[in-house]
């Protein structure tokens, strides 16, 4: 019977008085008050406002009077554009996790050795995901500029003309994921060195000496112990994907003819730009709604089979 056991058995009294003795209790009393009040101020009360704004048509001045029910969510579900959001932001998920997460790995399983080499193409691939959202999206619209830009300057060279890749609903959105995986991937690659530096060398060893290959030794051995790792990696392009805004926005601003929408800003446009904050509301509680279930998905099913 191990001491977790043993633990268990005592009474509920005792228990208390360890606790007590240990001082988990004090410090719970002493940290977990204020945890709590910052969640419930700046999480549970606007979460619970938007849900209750979102039976409104409501321009966010004064009370909101003019109740609709669920006229909000309908109007949502029936909007074309909502559909091309949502679309879109599943391909963002997509992309994350068949482009952005394997590329990440495949220059983590390159650069995870600790040299002074490696440090500097660490710190290089890592830059992008220093910077801010919206100066990369400045940046790569200026790259993307038809008349001035980077872009506009290759196909001249090459004599296709000024090619406007922002103002085209076919190559915009593939412009928006190439930022994204650009944007992203050195975050999801330093998740990925932490993990394989701690795999175990004498089983790579181990390995060599048996005659594993490399890719033998990165399939049977490295991968396997880091598995944890690209679990929460997952999680994070999941949800961060969900979240996808600030690059958009000084990129295309959703357009052209709201071909590259995602859902937030389908709700920035839609509902805050248009003082609709009803409407806005619902598509919040939409994206609360989506997100907290996948969350609870992944978790439930992948983060448990990855610790398994």
């Amino acid at each position: 019977m191990t001491l977790a056991d043993a633990g268990r058995r005592l009474p509920a009294s005792a228990r208390m008085r360890r606790a007590i003795s240990n001082g988990r209790v004090t410090a719970v009393l002493i940290l977990l008050p204020p945890a709590l009040i910052l969640f419930t101020l700046f999480v549970t009360l606007p979460l619970g406002e938007s849900a209750w704004y979102s039976f409104f048509n409501w321009n966010g001045y004064g009370t909101p009077s003019n109740f609709v029910g669920i006229a909000n969510y309908e109007r949502i579900l029936n909007h074309s554009v909502f559909h091309i959001a949502v679309g879109n932001t599943l391909k963002i998920v997509a992309i994350s996790l068949l482009i952005q997460m394997p590329l990440a790995l495949f220059l983590a399983l390159l650069i995870y050795k600790k040299t002074p080499t490696n440090a500097v193409f660490r710190l290089v691939f890592f830059l992008p995901y220093i910077l801010a959202e919206v100066a990369a999206g400045l940046i790569w619209s200026f790259v993307f500029d038809g008349n001035y830009g980077v872009t506009a300057s290759i196909a001249q060279s090459l004599g296709l003309g000024n090619v406007f890749i922002l103002s085209d609903p076919d190559l915009a959105f593939m412009a928006i994921m190439t930022v994204i995986v650009w944007k992203y991937f050195g975050f999801h690659m330093m998740i990925y060195i932490a993990a394989l530096q701690s795999v175990p060398q004498d089983q790579i060893e181990a390995a060599k000496i048996e005659g594993a290959s490399r890719r033998q030794v990165v399939r049977y051995v490295q991968i396997p112990h880091i598995k944890p790792a690209i679990a929460v990696s997952a999680f994070f392009a999941i949800i961060g994907a969900l979240q996808v805004f600030d690059v958009i926005i000084p990129l295309t601003n959703g357009g052209p003819s709201n071909q590259t929408h995602t859902i937030v800003t389908y709700l920035y446009t839609f509902g805050l730009t248009r003082l609709n904050i009803g409407f806005g509301s619902a598509v919040g509680v939409i994206l609360f709604v989506g997100a907290v279930t996948v969350a609870v998905f992944y978790q439930r099913i992948f983060m448990k089979r990855a610790e398994a």
